[in-house]
């Protein structure tokens, strides 16, 4: 097991003797600048970026443990709580994870579905460092790994220095030559995979103390790699990203690869220029990982390149997301948590739900469209592709006749959300862009309709078959004269599937 001591982070970081009080106060007085602030006072310096990899580790339980310096940088920057798929999409396995995190691409597009990366499309979406030394090819790229087939495979021969640590040496070997590195290198982007918290996992089970012991070690260790870039001598010159990630999560008993939400768990915790000290986000997903990099290191996201990822740097407004403080824990479903906060009826303004054709009764939570999350959606029924909803973000809508038809009820399932009017130009072009997951049962129908100065709404797609977690764009022909779109997404069927929107905007062509 890794030692339980380490040496204090320099001076600059907030340290593990201060108080919870001291620490808050401290980021508050930090926020207070604001990103834009920060930014301006980072953009003189050279931007480098440190990528640590804990394996099978899980927030929830990384706070419970004894882990000041994890703690220290969640004071000091961003904690983002998230969660991945699980089969049919893949298994939760480092396998899949490690090469979503380090490709920026989900599983549907890198097609890892194990640990032996059979089938593996590394040339078509390669790792984060290979595309920052295509970029930029004078910049200096290393990768160190416990689990030596990220090295191995994952990460291309393009990058400068791939170490797969001998397993002797295991996260005591990894740490030390990352430490090394910043210390007597000028690495602009480094990757650490530390490994023995996912082996307490499967030896122990995530409940148990065993566990939290190997998150206190890999703390110590994330302690002595950050130490060793606070302490390079051209720092103050320098605008580190630092974000630490895992691939996936634990079940108590010990385990992961199935689709409970406990292995479905991973977590971004970042620190930057460009992130507030303290913040929470639920708007970020593992691909991001590879994105918020490569746009650190001054790499424009080449559209082609196909990227799920967005930089964490620049979020991204969604008019759902802001009913998170008013979700409503459950009604009539019984396998969610009690005290999970997770859907809402009520739409954000400017968006209203049409229910005058909804059926009666069925189960309060899923009548017409609601608002709700991954964790909660999730859990009202596993192993039905509700997993497989990866480019949803946040809060997002569904219409879920399958849930809803689990209680007595008339009718059908008849709802349309109808969007806020958006300003458009007459005679010309406009892009309808918005997130979908449709997973269908005769006779259930998606329908998304567009109307114009409150005139008749327009049929622009329909969905009678199965549609991937995907961005859909849609060109739309604007009206002469015409300076507003409305859009409806009309879900009509009953005991069926479901059909989940996120993200929709309507621009310029």
């Amino acid at each position: 097991m890794p030692v339980r001591t380490s040496a204090p982070l320099p001076p600059e970081d907030p340290v593990p003797h201060l108080s919870r009080r001291s620490l808050l106060l401290s980021a508050a007085v930090a926020a207070g600048a604001g990103p834009l602030t920060a930014v301006a006072r980072a953009a003189d310096r050279t931007p480098k970026v440190l990528v640590i990899g804990l394996d099978g580790a899980l927030l929830s339980r990384i706070k419970d443990a004894d882990a000041p310096h994890l703690k220290a940088l969640m004071a000091a920057g961003l904690t983002a709580p998230s969660s991945i798929y699980a089969d049919p999409l893949a298994p939760t396995l480092s396998g899949p994870g490690w090469s979503t995190i380090i490709t920026g691409v989900w599983p549907d597009k890198h097609n890892v579905k194990d640990n032996a990366f059979t089938g593996a499309r590394f040339t078509r979406y390669p790792d984060f460092l290979t595309r920052a030394e295509t970029a930029k090819p004078a910049l200096s790229t290393y990768a160190v790994a416990s689990w030596a087939p990220l090295t191995d495979t994952v990460f291309s021969a393009k990058v400068d220095t791939r170490v797969s640590t001998p397993s002797a040496e295991y996260d005591t070997g990894t740490t030390s030559r990352a430490v090394a590195r910043l210390r007597d290198g000028d690495p602009d982007a480094v990757f650490v995979h530390l490994d023995n918290i996912d082996h307490a996992g499967h030896t122990y089970g995530a409940a148990s103390p065993q566990y939290l012991d190997a998150l206190h070690g890999a703390d110590a260790q994330v302690g002595q790699i950050v130490a060793a870039v606070r302490a390079r001598p051209a720092y103050a010159a320098e605008d580190w990203l630092i974000m630490v990630t895992a691939d996936h999560g634990h079940t108590d008993a010990g385990g992961h690869g199935g689709s409970t939400l406990q292995e479905r768990q991973t977590f971004l915790i970042a620190t930057g220029s460009a992130l507030a000290p303290g913040s929470v986000r639920y708007d970020v997903k593992m691909p991001d990982v590879a994105a918020s990099a490569l746009a650190h290191l001054g790499i424009p996201l080449d559209p082609g390149w196909g990227l799920d990822g967005r930089p964490v740097q620049q979020p991204v407004p969604d008019d759902f997301d802001a009913l998170r403080g008013s979700l409503a824990t459950r009604v009539d479903e019984t396998g969610i948590p009690a005290a999970l906060a997770g859907f809402i009826h009520t739409p954000p303004p400017g968006w209203s739900v049409d229910n005058s054709a909804m059926g009666g009764g069925g189960v309060t939570e899923w009548r017409g469209w609601s608002f709700t999350t991954d964790e909660f959606w999730t859990q009202a029924q596993r192993d039905q592709n509700r997993e497989s909803n990866i480019r949803a973000r946040g809060v997002f809508a569904v219409a879920d006749g399958d849930e809803w038809a689990d209680k007595p009820y008339t009718g059908t399932f008849d709802s349309t959300l109808v969007s806020p009017a958006y300003p458009v130009t007459g005679g010309g072009t406009a892009v309808l862009t918005y997130t979908t997951y449709y997973r269908h049962e005769s006779p259930q129908k998606g329908e998304v309709l567009v109307s114009y100065d409150g005139g008749t709404p327009v049929s622009v797609r329909t969905y009678t078959a199965d549609v991937p977690s995907r961005t859909e764009t849609v060109t739309l022909q604007v009206p002469a004269g015409a300076t507003s779109a409305r859009v409806r997404f009309r879900y009509t069927g009953g005991d069926n599937w479901y059909w989940v929107i996120d993200g929709v905007r309507i621009g310029t062509a």
